[in-house]
């Protein structure tokens, strides 16, 4: 997302294996545990596999008091550990806005925040629910020998929001998951200019224009899945963080961890690598208001998937490569890919509009009826992140200015 000058290499070849990436399922986990933490572990299980209802009764924060202190040093691999991140982030999303937003807390209890830090500390990733959590490590096959399509997968931890939560999630699930040829396709292509290998090239851009281009329709089925009202009154504030959130504005101290309070940035889509890759691969320049957020929000994914991102900025610059190679095809196939990511950005705006702008503009008509109904445990629709995504930007502008630069990195005849 930075200007480069097509001098630099990468020291070795780029193997997905070495970020822990999958040639099948590209950023997500493979092979999630479900519900399989050690024995010492039942008490957060029992709290996680509970939590809609413990939210909307309003008992969660009781028996999150209730829990026992116990250490994560007894946690093995990188399953268990995602699964435990997973489960405390969830638990913790649930213990701040189990009262919505004018109902939160100053304080993360210490034997939900010190295990919570050390399983973050594990594992790279900050004390807070992000999309690698939410989405990449929160998945399960209904049918473990079935296919990995919508009507065979569920969650492995919920939230309040029902089908809509679960629709939401695995949408996006699938949205990674049409991703992988293209970020195979970035492989192949790095591969291909460092070989002056033309066809190969050409080969991988016409790969990875289709991938963006199946991610864009995969992202289309969320409007079969996921009830706009139920997304904005009941979801949205559960993915909200503390940090640019008026309802948070001192943070959150996480006690035995920190006395001063910290801030972290809610989930969001900006912290999925895959459309961070295929920047970097394609010499996008954002703003540089927009690649600050973007920047910052790669401190929200897994430490191997952000080597990837920053592996491939370290490449020879493939717009430089296409430039230079003076071919009227890869030209083409080169402006294919920008033309497919714009269209995927635009479409993200097109959702983001009826999910967030236009659902919102209903609720304020309807009033607190809406969220009552919809079932939001106070009654009342969150008002703090009306403008704001839950990442903590201004959500609009920043996805217009991404639309207008990716669309700027077409090359001119």
């Amino acid at each position: 997302m930075e200007p480069r000058d097509g001098t630099e290499e990468t020291s070795e070849p780029l193997v997905l294996s070495r970020f822990q990436l999958s040639e099948e399922y590209g950023f997500l986990l493979p092979h999630p545990l479900v519900g399989e933490l050690p024995a010492a572990y039942g008490p957060w299980m029992e709290v996680a596999q509970h939590l809609p209802q413990l939210i909307m009764s309003h008992q969660l924060r009781c028996r999150v008091h209730q829990m026992p202190q116990l250490s994560a040093r007894h946690l093995r691999g990188h399953e268990e550990l995602h699964l435990a991140h997973l489960v405390l982030s969830f638990i913790t999303m649930g213990y701040i806005w189990q009262e919505g937003e004018e109902g939160t807390v100053k304080v993360l209890p210490r034997n939900l925040a010190v295990p919570f830090w050390e399983v973050s500390q594990a594992l790279g990733l900050p004390p807070i629910l992000s999309h690698a959590d939410f989405v990449l490590a929160n998945w399960r096959r209904k049918d473990p020998n079935g296919p990995l399509e919508m009507e065979n997968l569920d969650t492995i931890i919920s939230l309040p929001g029902g089908e809509s939560l679960r629709g939401f999630i695995l949408v996006t699930l699938l949205v990674e998951k049409a991703a992988v040829p293209g970020i195979k396709a970035i492989v192949q292509a790095i591969s291909a200019i460092v070989q002056l290998d033309e066809e190969s090239l050409h080969r991988a851009l016409q790969e990875l224009a289709e991938a963006i281009r199946d991610m864009s329709q995969a992202l289309q089925r969320m409007h079969d899945y996921v009830d706009p009202a139920v997304f904005y009154a009941v979801i949205r504030i559960f993915l909200s963080g503390w940090k640019d959130n008026p309802a948070m504005a001192e943070g959150l101290i996480y006690e035995g961890v920190s006395q001063e309070p910290m801030a972290f940035s809610g989930g969001s889509a900006a912290q999925s690598s895959v459309l961070h890759a295929f920047d970097e691969l394609l010499g996008i320049c954002h703003s540089p208001e927009s690649t600050a957020f973007l920047h910052r929000m790669r401190d929200y994914m897994p430490p191997p998937h952000r080597a990837f991102v920053e592996e491939i900025q370290r490449a020879p610059s493939l717009r430089q490569h296409v430039l230079c190679s003076g071919s009227a095809r890869l030209c083409q196939a080169f402006n294919q890919c920008i033309s497919a990511l714009a269209d995927l950005r635009s479409y993200h705006i097109t959702i983001v509009t009826k999910y967030i702008a236009v659902a919102a503009a209903k609720a304020r008509a309807a009033g607190a009826e809406l969220g009552h109904s919809a079932g939001l445990s106070t009654g009342k629709p969150p008002s703090a992140l009306e403008a704001k995504g839950t990442g903590g930007s201004h959500i609009f502008s920043f996805l217009k200015s991404v639309r207008d630069s990716t669309r700027e990195g077409m090359i001119r005849a």
